[in-house]
């Protein structure tokens, strides 16, 4: 038989800046209220109508459709996963408690740095996961820019072997490139090429897989914008939340993506 309800941590985390491990550590030294009782049931469940207190202060239900979006300005040397089986950093040790239940839209690699949006909705992250919206990095290759480079940027790429520039691990092998938004060259020398790129997909190592089918490496990536998201001047390591602008266009494209839905059913 399915139990009801919803357990006391996972609502405290979804419906404050809680953590669910900070809602264990509440649960545990009392300072959790369901109703007039304190709680020191890890297993307690809260069900429509139920009023929880955490030190005194009445936490609210979230209604429905709200969510919260942050943009992480994600170091180099740190993966975006809950954890990892070789004990490397993950970006769940950086984040303040408060964000650890976030979820990550996308991914960026371990040697790959910049913004990273982060949501407390799943079905917000897969929608943006799923998104066209452009993202823009700042890349260093160890290479000058070649004809053939740039002709595959203006009209996309289709690889049988992608496998070069993937993670060793990657079951990936084929991948199709889609033309590039933009792209802008920043720097030049003999032996290497600073860019700017645009595109509008957010596939396995998508862009060290271009450059290293060219023989080229990419050497430093750094996204420096997601749709309506600027990096700016947001420190490395550091956690802010999306403006009332960034918001609003999330919110139209959320709505727009109802609409089509309804469309195409």
């Amino acid at each position: 038989m399915k139990k009801s309800g919803i357990r006391l941590n996972k609502y405290i985390s979804h419906n404050s800046r809680y953590s669910r491990r900070e809602a264990d550590a509440l649960i545990e030294k009392g300072a959790v209220t369901l109703g007039s009782r304190v709680v020191k049931d890890y297993s307690c469940r809260v069900n429509d109508g139920d009023v929880v207190f955490v030190n005194g202060k009445r936490i609210e239900p979230r209604r429905s459709g709200e969510f919260t979006l942050i943009v992480y300005n994600k170091p180099k040397g740190v993966l975006v996963s809950k954890r990892d089986d070789r004990g490397r950093t993950t970006i769940y040790h950086k984040l303040p408690g408060k964000f650890r239940h976030f979820i990550p839209v996308g991914r960026l690699d371990f040697a790959s740095e910049g913004v990273l949006i982060m949501t407390d909705s799943p079905s917000v992250a897969d929608f943006l996961m799923r998104s066209r919206m452009p993202r823009s990095y700042n890349i260093k290759i160890d290479s000058p820019l070649t004809e053939e480079m740039i002709d595959a940027m203006k009209n996309g790429l289709v690889l049988e072997d992608a496998t070069k520039g993937s993670h060793s691990m990657s079951r990936i092998k084929s991948m199709s490139f889609s033309p590039f938004i933009d792209m802008v060259v920043r720097k030049e020398g003999k032996k290497y090429t600073k860019l700017r790129v645009t595109i509008d997909e957010g596939k396995n190592r998508e862009l060290r897989r271009f450059f290293a089918h060219f023989g080229a490496n990419v050497l430093d990536l750094k996204r420096v914008a997601f749709g309506p998201v600027e990096l700016k001047n947001l420190p490395e390591n550091k956690v802010r939340y999306f403006s009332r602008k960034e918001y609003e266009i999330i919110h139209k494209l959320l709505e727009k993506g109802k609409a089509d839905d309804k469309i195409e059913a």
